[in-house]
């Protein structure tokens, strides 16, 4: 019989709220909604689109016809195809960002809400070091040290959410590690990591799902930007980022071949957003309840 099993009702608080069901508010219905027919797009685009990306077509910044329903952008290519195909290397890149900084923030908070004081200290005087560099400032320099490979950018802005995501989690796991059934399972000779393994982790589930879908949400902001100033996904590549940085001269000649990629762009933001603010909700709403 496992600590969870052998404890009375109540003690695990994730339990009782997926009892409860998954978020039901329209923000979340619409949050879900946005981020599935944008994922819908950047993953089945490539294989509708109805011409090559690097395919020249028309004229420059010219108007949507029968061949570019989108227009043309900068060097004639058609806009539609582009955007079809240019969803696929931010939404896989934002989401293995929002990953990797999730993952290791809650590894790092988890440690810190764990130890001692003193050890306790020295990761969060370590974390305020590394937050007083702006995610974008640190890509751009390893960018321009090594060269903009999508790997890199990936891990940089990953590892640039690792401080807030850690902040985030020790405050939380700290609420937990004093409480009577992690307690019990110290005394009774469960060994540190399988103390927060099964008995602090599963607490925590909730604010860690928010911080995944504020982080996706971040991750995106700052890959497109690194795009746009030219640091992110290079040309000819197709990439909503990049779309934006080589038309952008055009805007009042060829609007959408700007505004299609900020759209595309901002519904998948948002949607991030409303997912976790659907989620933020649903806690607040069960932990009123189960008190």
């Amino acid at each position: 019989m496992s600590v969870l099993e052998s404890l009375p009702p109540g003690t695990n608080d994730i339990t009782r709220r997926f009892r409860r069901g998954v978020p039901r508010g329209w923000q979340f219905r619409v949050g879900v909604a946005a981020l599935a027919l944008t994922c819908l797009i950047a993953f089945l685009g490539p294989f509708v689109a109805p011409h090559s990306t690097s395919a020249i077509l028309g004229r420059p910044f010219g108007a949507p016809d029968a061949v570019a329903l989108l227009g043309y952008d900068v060097l004639g290519r058609d806009v539609l195809s582009r955007l079809l195909s240019g969803g696929v290397t931010i939404v896989t890149m934002a989401t293995a960002a929002a990953f990797i900084g999730t993952v290791s923030g809650a590894v790092i908070g988890l440690i810190a809400a764990s130890s001692s004081s003193k050890v306790d200290a020295v990761i969060m005087r370590c974390l305020d070091v590394i937050l007083a560099f702006p995610t974008i400032v640190l890509a751009l320099l390893f960018v321009a040290v090594f060269g903009p490979n999508p790997v890199l950018i990936v891990c940089i802005v990953g590892l640039g959410h690792l401080p807030s995501v850690a902040r985030i989690v020790r405050g939380a796991a700290s609420n937990i590690v004093s409480r009577d059934f992690v307690l019990w399972a110290k005394s009774i000779g469960m060994p540190g990591t399988v103390v927060v393994i099964r008995e602090v982790l599963p607490n925590i589930i909730s604010p860690l799902m928010v911080e995944f879908g504020l982080r996706l949400m971040w991750s995106v902001g700052s890959i497109s930007a690194l795009s746009f100033l030219g640091y992110g996904i290079q040309p000819p590549a197709a990439d909503w980022g990049l779309m934006v940085s080589e038309n952008k001269s055009a805007l009042s000649q060829q609007p959408l071949s700007v505004v299609a990629p900020i759209f595309a762009i901002a519904v998948f933001t948002i949607g991030a957003n409303l997912v976790a603010e659907g989620i933020a909700r649903h806690v607040a709403r069960t932990e009123g309840r189960s008190r």
